[in-house]
């Protein structure tokens, strides 16, 4: 059943990828989509073992797959409830979003395509959480990044797609450059890359050094944070998270499956896979939960700015990542796993409810142009209303429960980088309700302020072919109704199909009950060791103080919640003037946030100039003027100058030869006779 279950993606992937334009467009959505609900109904089944019937952990050999020396690398399947959890969040939300695609992308000329880089994303994404050893993982790892970089520059032709696939791409390689080292030097201390046989002997190797530099560093924390890098790049923190909100040049059902459920959430599985060896490097923790709650806030406070409603949702999504890593840090792993098990289905469902409106406002992304929507998409303001309550943690919601984990546990650890982080925590909380609010209010109430949009006027006026300024471009021609021009720039928007609303209603329940059904197996103090039964670290004094901690702290996340809510009620609705006040009052700090804290120009001026000024003076000094002075272009100028000058004594005058063989006669002649006096 596992193997079905992980297979089945790459093999419809293929038969979609490769015989698409024989079986024809609707027969590879048909077998993609099919393969995909198949595999998450095994998935559930898998998880429900685990979760009700006490299962334990077994491993599946496929092949033997490496032998060279003694590395030996098996392609194996690792099943416990770590990968249960994981196979429910992939499958679902991947099924799910290639029955959104249906609907979304009907227009699109390359419908078999895309099904097929979705399902080869998904099994990709699968061989990476089944993985038996390090290598297979990073296979995976590797796998997930090609399917990203096709998804993102789906539409090849547009430039903005290529620069943020290349992006993507190329900051992961940096991220994916420190998760190899660490593969390499665990290897090269345990002697393996087997996991099972790695974490069962860490105990053996913590608190050993060795020497670097003439001084001396940890073993186990060096090995933590090279692996730590890698996660860092493919879960989008702090330093290597500038791909991520480019990454929403892709069609907004990639949004939904690689940046809010399933490849941005790697870096949070391998830390709680590997959770065995963090907890043996005490400043290993530390850095990553200063790591996550700094990446918590810098991504909140630029999604308090952002217009694009898909960039703040990506935020959003950066700035979640950042409450998992600071969770993973404090030592409460389940209730990290616990928030990315929720945050799959209230992100997915607000990733796919704003390509509802996308799809009704004909490709507009920008908020200010939106307003009075909820009177023309009930449904989807209905379903967004869910996923924004769950998002900011509102009573019995599935985010009320696993972020409350999260603040509670990083409080309860007690150690200055938890607290740390608690504080942090708390206050992106508050800006998380903020920006989460202000996005609902700009949509959904208000005036409407559809007039100002060029995708609109192009809808009125009758365009419905590839805008060139659209973000999610795709030709839909009942995008536009030609009724009578009554309403702001005559424009009607209009519900989604039902295979765009269907997938809405089932992440909607999972964004309302998902927590509370799940929460005392992810974190009860317990039942928590009982449900993950050693598949990471789980610290039970933790857990159980976790649930003692003061009212205040309990009720702090609930306090954000209001004060978020009202904060954006005030200055979206009540006062709509307030914005552009406090833009001009706070014209720095605004700039500040605008610009992304400046990481972008940063990188550009330090990495990008700089290796253009690098390698102009490598070629223009180096090779121009060095290397090719000196050597081939220099010896083919003293070639060319003796030729010049030998050229003069073939003139081809009989008295010229016979003047030269006369000097040369008597050259010769003064040189023998000096030789004999």
């Amino acid at each position: 059943m596992i193997q079905l279950l992980v297979f089945l993606p790459i093999v419809t992937a293929l038969i979609a990828g490769l015989g698409g334009r024989v079986i024809g467009a609707t027969a590879a959505k048909g077998l993609t989509t099919a393969g995909l609900f198949v595999s998450a109904a095994l998935a559930w089944v898998v998880f429900t073992q685990f979760w009700l019937s006490g299962a334990q952990g077994y491993t599946v050999h496929v092949l033997d797959w490496i032998q060279s020396g003694d590395l030996r690398v098996a392609w194996a399947l690792k099943v416990d409830t770590l990968t249960a959890v994981m196979l429910v969040v992939i499958t679902s939300v991947s099924a799910l979003v290639h029955l959104y695609s249906w609907g979304y992308m009907a227009e699109d000329p390359s419908q078999g395509r895309f099904f097929a880089y979705l399902s080869l994303f998904t099994f990709a994404m699968l061989m990476l959480v089944t993985a038996d050893n390090l290598v297979q993982m990073f296979f995976g790892w590797e796998g997930v990044g090609l399917a990203s970089y096709l998804l993102i520059g789906f539409w090849y032709y547009k430039p903005s797609a290529n620069a943020a696939a290349m992006k993507a791409f190329v900051v992961n390689r940096v991220g994916d450059f420190g998760f190899s080292l660490g593969i390499f030097a665990t290897f090269l201390v345990f002697g393996t890359v087997s996991l099972d046989a790695i974490l069962g002997n860490v105990g053996a190797h913590a608190g050993q050094t060795f020497s670097f530099l003439g001084g001396r560093a940890d073993v186990m924390t060096t090995l933590c944070l090279l692996l730590f890098v890698g996660a860092m790049g493919k879960s989008a923190q702090l330093g290597l998270h500038t791909w991520l909100p480019d990454a929403m040049e892709g069609p907004t059902p990639v949004s939904a499956l690689i940046h809010a459920a399933t490849m941005v959430t790697a870096g949070v599985f391998m830390v709680c896979r590997l959770s065995p060896m963090f907890e043996a490097s005490v400043t290993a923790q530390a850095v990553v939960t200063y790591v996550g709650a700094a990446t918590a806030l810098f991504a909140a406070s630029v999604a308090l700015v952002q217009t694009d409603i898909k960039r703040v949702i990506a935020y959003s999504t950066c700035s979640q990542l950042g409450y998992m890593f600071f969770a993973a840090g404090s030592g409460a792993y389940g209730a990290a796993m616990f928030h990315l098990f929720t945050h799959a289905f209230f992100k997915a469902l607000l990733f796919l409810g704003a390509g509802s409106v996308i799809h009704a406002m004909h490709h507009e992304q920008d908020m200010r142009f939106y307003g009075a929507l909820r009177k023309h998409i009930p449904i989807t303001f209905a379903m967004m209303t869910i996923g924004t309550l769950a998002l900011t943690g509102f009573f019995f919601t599935a985010g009320y429960y696993s972020k409350d984990a999260i603040l509670e546990a990083a409080f309860a650890n007690g150690s200055d980088h938890a607290r740390f982080a608690f504080v942090i925590g708390a206050f992106v909380a508050l800006l998380t309700s903020f920006y989460s609010w202000r996005l609902v209010f700009l949509t959904f109430y208000g005036e409407p302020r559809w007039a100002g949009s060029e995708h609109i006027q192009h809808a009125v006026h009758g365009d419905h072919g590839h805008d060139d300024h659209a973000h999610d471009t795709h030709a839909h021609d009942t995008h536009a109704h030609h009724a009578p021009a009554t309403g702001t720039a005559g424009y009607h928007p209009h519900e989604s199909p039902l295979s765009m609303l269907l997938p809405l209603f089932v992440l909607g329940l999972g964004a309302l009950g998902a927590g509370w059904l799940w929460h005392e197996s992810f974190v009860g103090a317990h039942e928590g060791g009982e449900f993950w039964r050693g598949s990471l670290a789980f610290r039970e004094p933790l857990m159980e103080a976790m649930h003692h901690v003061p009212e205040w702290v309990v009720w702090t996340p609930s306090v954000a919640f209001f004060l978020g809510l009202i904060g954006a009620w005030y200055a979206y609705l009540r006062r709509p003037e307030t914005p552009a006040a406090w833009a001009r009052t706070f014209s720095w700090a605004y700039a500040f946030l605008t610009h992304k804290w400046y990481f972008d120009e940063l990188y550009h001026f330090v990495f990008v100039r700089g290796a253009q000024a690098l390698g102009g003076l490598f070629w223009v000094r180096g090779d121009q003027r060095t290397i090719d002075r000196f050597g081939p272009d220099g010896a083919a100028t003293v070639v060319a100058a003796g030729a010049v000058a030998l050229k003069r004594f073939q003139s081809g005058y009989v008295y010229s030869y016979a003047l030269v063989m006369l000097v040369g006669l008597a050259a010769s002649a003064a040189w023998f006779l000096r030789g004999g006096l």
